[in-house]
């Protein structure tokens, strides 16, 4: 009689770790929305009240399906705030229909194929001897390197961003929200 209630306790045991093990992690929250791995970036995004703007722009720029498709992706994804920083006029311009050309440059600018997560990339600035270069999706290239704990990111003119948060995992890649925007 004792084996089988060790047997069965074993079992029930076994039971909760493995359930335990399969439960997903807690959702990264951006903009005070939840972003779940099993959505894909555009269904996670228009969720971030921190995005309206980026997204704004992404339905402008016509990336809407580009993104929501298999991927993966990296995407840098700005907030509202860092849109903020640019001079006044420069988003109300960019969202004009006769500037679409020029969005998405910018937009995708913030795009690099694959999925790498901040590990990824601070394994790459260390082999790098403190730096490394990507290109985007746009074509031209991103450099990172580490500042104490954090990543930033120089575009090629010199402008600096920062990854705020890291590794928000989304079913077709990673988003990293920026403070700036990376202009080519």
């Amino acid at each position: 009689m004792n084996k089988t209630i060790i047997s069965s306790l074993l079992l029930a045991m076994t039971g909760i770790a493995g359930t335990a093990a399969l439960a997903s992690p807690a959702p990264v929250t951006v903009g005070g929305a939840p972003m779940y791995a099993n959505k894909n970036i555009i269904q996670n995004a228009v969720n971030s009240k921190d995005h309206t703007t980026l997204v704004a722009a992404v339905k402008a720029a016509g990336l809407v399906e580009t993104l929501s498709g298999p991927g993966p992706f990296t995407v840098f994804a700005p907030t509202n705030a860092a849109f903020a920083k640019l001079p006044a006029a420069t988003v109300p311009t960019l969202l004009k229909p006769e500037n679409k050309g020029q969005l998405t440059s910018v937009l995708t600018y913030h795009v690099l194929p694959g999925k790498l997560s901040a590990t990824a990339l601070r394994a790459k600035i260390k082999a790098g001897n403190g730096r490394a270069m990507f290109k985007t999706v746009q074509g031209e290239e991103l450099t990172f390197t580490q500042a104490g704990r954090r990543l930033q990111i120089t575009n090629s003119k010199g402008g600096k961003s920062t990854i705020t948060i890291a590794d928000v995992n989304q079913s077709n890649g990673v988003i990293h929200v920026v403070d700036a925007v990376l202009l080519p």
